[in-house]
């Protein structure tokens, strides 16, 4: 377990073990009220969607976390192909433990088997052609880690994880700084002088665009914002593979395809991890 995990587990179990003034109890209140002291036992994790299963590896963190006694049994790995009915792990040991734990397992599973089903669907959608489904930045707060790594378990890649890894100008960036030219000139100058050298990406918004950012160079991917898909063809026959090219903006399961065949090399997707519906996941004694 990396210290990005150990940490958000922490949190995560603080929110069920600390009461209103931020004190921690031993445990929670209705397992010490109903639970004999020592009482061992074990449950299942009941798959009750279909869909792809993301997770585990995190969930057997968590139990490890509560107790490291529990026993730990893994029957399906992140990435398996999931029915109604299916089992993907069983747990074993101090109840109390298992009941602590089991929250906190469920949220993480069920929102990251959600963000896997999401993307399996949209990568899906454009086998046989050689584009690949991008994540983004539109992650919940505190918890890109781990819906990056469900866009991965997916079938899907990462995009950058933060703004430190990648230089990508958007609109915003450009129209700031006075022009595709400027900001351009700006980047390089800013990692020549910082030492850095970063991808960096640049967004277009016509294919007047594309046309002054291969007049100028000094990139290495141009990102085709809110292009339609004859649009977006051109716009890459363009570029001519001479830098990489992605597609970005409100691209659907059902438009996917579409821009995947135009020779796009990536397609970005803001929906795999800001409107996936979780998983129905369950733990249950037996």
């Amino acid at each position: 377990m990396n210290q990005i995990q150990h940490s958000a587990i922490i949190r995560a179990i603080s929110e069920d073990t600390a009461d209103a003034d931020n004190k921690f109890i031993p445990g929670d209140h209705t397992s010490l009220a109903c639970i004999p002291e020592s009482r061992d036992g074990q449950a299942q994790l009941i798959c009750k969607s279909n869909g792809i299963l993301a997770g585990v590896e995190l969930a057997e963190s968590i139990f490890s976390e509560i107790d490291e006694a529990i026993k730990f049994e893994k029957l399906l790995d992140d990435g398996a192909k999931i029915k109604h009915g299916d089992i993907a792990f069983k747990v074993y040991g101090e109840v109390k433990s298992i009941l602590l734990a089991e929250r906190t397992a469920l949220n993480f599973m069920q929102r990251m088997s959600g963000i896997a089903t999401h993307t399996s669907l949209f990568a899906e959608k454009i086998k046989g052609t050689n584009a690949k489904i991008l994540d983004t930045r539109k992650t919940t707060p505190g918890l890109r880690y781990f819906e990056k790594w469900a866009v991965r378990i997916g079938g899907g890649q990462n995009h950058r994880f933060g703004l430190y890894d990648m230089i990508l100008v958007k609109d915003n960036h450009i129209d700031f700084c006075g022009g595709i030219k400027n900001a351009i000139h700006a980047v390089k100058n800013y990692q020549q002088k910082n030492n850095l050298n970063l991808q960096v990406e640049i967004e277009a918004r016509n294919l007047k665009d594309v046309e002054d950012i291969l007049s100028i160079g000094e990139i290495n991917r141009i990102m085709f914002d809110n292009f339609k898909p004859e649009e977006m063809k051109r716009a890459v026959q363009l570029v001519n593979h001479k830098y990489e090219t992605e597609a970005s903006g409100g691209i659907t399961l059902e438009t996917v395809c579409s821009f995947a065949e135009t020779g796009v090399d990536f397609i970005s997707v803001g929906a795999l991890t800001h409107s996936f519906n979780s998983l129905d996941l369950s733990l249950k004694a037996f």
